[in-house]
């Protein structure tokens, strides 16, 4: 493990390694339960600049109107 995980990092880790030991059905459908109940409330919520970007970026990528990063890198640079 890395040396400054975080609290969440470490309780993540802490209820990983106890639902792979654990044996006991109700409590995993327990947890599923939480889970799923709990998923909504980690949706992101976009707002309509945020999706016309991404709209914008999927034509870019369908049409290939890309570049590379070490392109990217050197146009940066030029900028400076």
């Amino acid at each position: 493990m890395r040396k400054n995980m975080t609290t969440l990092d470490t309780l993540k880790n802490n209820l990983i390694d106890k639902i792979l030991v654990s044996r006991n059905e109700n409590l995993l459908k327990a947890i599923s339960t939480i889970f799923e109940s709990t998923q909504e409330d980690d949706k992101i919520q976009l707002t309509s600049d945020q999706i016309e970007m991404l709209i914008l970026s999927e034509n870019d990528i369908e049409y290939g109107r890309i570049i590379s990063e070490e392109e990217l890198e050197k146009s940066d640079k030029e900028w400076r």
